[in-house]
């Protein structure tokens, strides 16, 4: 068996006491050089689990290993954690050159990979970070974040402001890194289109739980239900089609849950109560 980069074992956490569960019960074991892929509505715990990974949240149920150390007592070196929060930092909007900027975060240790990545992501060194658009701000947080060598990387959403052309290189980076140094990648998104060779595995997290541990991907025919199969025939084992597929499956299973009473909110338009009155919810706002 390969060696296992990440761990996890009956891992639930929850953001404050009393709180719902926001992950239940998780487990994985990834290997060394994979690549998975985490597949799940808005509000599924991604997040959450790229956030406990990188040791920015402290657990009390379950293990979080990396490389076989605890990552919040005995933090292994060569995690890099990229999250969309960054480009909104006050800090990275602010006057100063791009070249100024990398320096700053040593990037004159890293030069061949910094050029590289310059290179990938279109860079300009002159650029100052208060006048460019977030997608730029992004390619910036990309090369900065890559340019020292990592062992595990974990990416949060963080390609979604970025070109086609620009994400196609930087994915066939990450994979060359995987490949040529064993390095570990898990990646959450929303797009999925020319991430048919991407990963290694696929996982589908629902409300906390994995639906679909971390599995090889592509997928053997016995591993999935009736409608994922569909879905992958019809569209040439496509991972937006299957990803489209546990969506639309994900929404059905709250929906019924909000409806036989065992969420206490529901989603969409509902009555609103206003005095003794009941109104739409857009007849209120107007009102």
């Amino acid at each position: 068996m390969p060696e296992a980069a990440v761990s996890i074992s009956s891992l639930s956490y929850s953001h404050s006491p009393g709180a719902p569960a926001a992950l239940s019960n998780l487990s994985l074991e990834l290997p060394k050089g994979s690549r998975t892929l985490l597949v799940g509505a808005n509000g599924s715990g991604k997040t959450t689990l790229l956030s406990i990974l990188a040791g920015k949240r402290m657990i009390h149920d379950g293990k979080v290993l990396i490389f076989g150390k605890d990552v919040f007592r005995n933090t292994p070196e060569g995690i890099t954690f990229l999250g969309t929060e960054w480009a909104m930092n006050p800090v990275v909007r602010s006057d100063i050159v791009v070249s100024v900027f990398l320096d700053s975060v040593g990037g004159y240790r890293h030069k061949e990979r910094r050029d590289k990545l310059l290179d990938i992501l279109d860079v300009d060194l002159d650029w100052h970070m208060h006048a460019i658009s977030d997608g730029e701000r992004r390619r910036v947080q990309l090369t900065m974040g890559l340019m020292a060598p990592w062992d595990v990387l974990l990416l949060d959403e963080v390609t979604v402001d970025l070109d086609v052309l620009v994400r196609d290189e930087l994915l066939t980076f990450l994979a060359e890194e995987s490949v040529q140094r064993g390095a570990t990648i898990l990646y959450a998104t929303h797009i999925f289109d020319g991430l048919n060779h991407f990963p290694t595995h696929v996982a589908h997290l629902r409300d906390g739980q994995f639906v679909l541990h971390p599995s090889p991907w592509p997928f053997p025919q016995d591993l999935v239900d009736k409608q994922t199969s569909a879905a992958l025939t019809n569209s040439g084992s496509s991972l937006h089609a299957l990803a489209l597929a546990w969506l639309k499956e994900d929404r059905e299973v709250r929906r019924q849950a909000e409806q036989s009473g065992r969420l206490a909110k529901t989603r969409g338009a509902r009555l609103v109560c206003v005095g003794t009155a009941q109104f739409t919810a857009s007849f209120h706002f107007q009102y």
